[in-house]
């Protein structure tokens, strides 16, 4: 083996554990195997056979998306209730402790992890509302079918801690949104009380073509609001077009809110605010008429 290492055919993943430069490259363009790599050392150096992956590091391995992820070489792993769960001195490591039925588990190129649903359940459950609906959306966009799934996972989890939160965010889960932000923006506007809005719903300007692509929209308040990274604007050019698609919006009767999205986690209640602000002016006589006035403008759920 010291020959192997020598001429890198077989790299070192961690202590006392190789892979082929082969697969290691295969990784390097795939990040669900790059991390199971990871797990599958964790778990022979550990000569543990009853781990499986969990929570972040079985989000990982399935694609799931998620809204504050912990570093990539972080693992997380689930042993059984009562068993010694490993070295406290690995700090790359993450350990919980709990029963897993068979059918709770499954397999990635020879690593046991949790079913999607599983997972799902599991950071729903030990979560913010907000990141439990970023993974369940995230979920539901690679698996439509998978809200039945994760309901009966939840119904064999009774009782335990953070099932009744994570229902709340099944539920609330839907395959719509198509980023993380937007799942953290429904999940933030649901909190404080705003109707659900549509997503990425084209707006036509007076002449028929389509003046934007609304990041959210409430066609009954006659109101879009739109998220902006914070470098959005910063050259010229990018600032005239943004004030001319604005422009075109409001020619045909619609009120545009905007934020930044780190004004949504930072104060998320101004951002509200800001929004229930372009809900009165959306809906005031003058600004309807207009809308009326350009019935192909006009945004229907």
């Amino acid at each position: 083996m010291k020959t192997l290492v020598q001429s890198g055919d077989l790299v070192r993943v961690r202590y006392g554990c190789y892979a082929t430069k082969d697969v290691l490259a295969d990784a390097k363009d795939d990040p669900c195997l790059d991390h199971a790599i990871k797990v599958a050392a964790l778990m022979a150096a550990s000569r543990r056979r009853d781990c499986v992956a969990s929570h972040h590091s079985a989000a990982r391995m399935h694609g799931l998306e998620l809204l504050h992820p912990p570093g990539e070489d972080i693992i997380t792993i689930t042993v059984p209730p009562g068993r010694k769960t490993g070295r406290a001195r690995e700090t790359d490591v993450v350990r919980h402790a709990a029963r897993i039925p068979g059918d709770h588990i499954t397999d990635f190129r020879g690593v046991p992890v949790t079913t999607m649903a599983r997972t799902v359940a599991d950071i729903a459950r030990t979560s913010a509302f907000v990141q439990g609906v970023v993974i369940a959306d995230s979920a539901m966009r690679r698996d439509p079918t998978v809200k039945p799934q994760i309901r009966a996972v939840l119904q064999e989890c009774q009782g335990w801690p953070g099932v009744d939160l994570a229902r709340k965010v099944t539920e609330f889960a839907e395959w719509a949104p198509e980023t993380p932000l937007e799942s953290s923006a429904r999940a933030v506007f649901h909190e404080h009380g705003l109707p659900p809005p549509l997503f990425q719903a084209p707006i036509l300007g007076v002449d028929g073509r389509l003046a934007a692509r609304a990041d959210f929209c409430w066609p009954e308040y006659g109101t879009i609001a739109e998220a902006d990274g914070a470098d959005k604007y910063r050259i010229r050019g990018d600032f005239k077009a943004h004030h001319q698609r604005d422009s075109r919006i409001w020619m045909v009767g619609w009120e545009v809110a905007h934020f930044l999205w780190d004004e949504l986690f930072a104060d998320p209640a101004d951002v509200v605010a800001r929004i229930r602000f372009a809900f009165e002016r959306g809906t005031e006589p003058a600004v309807a008429g207009r809308r009326a006035r350009f019935p192909q403008a006009v945004v229907r759920r």
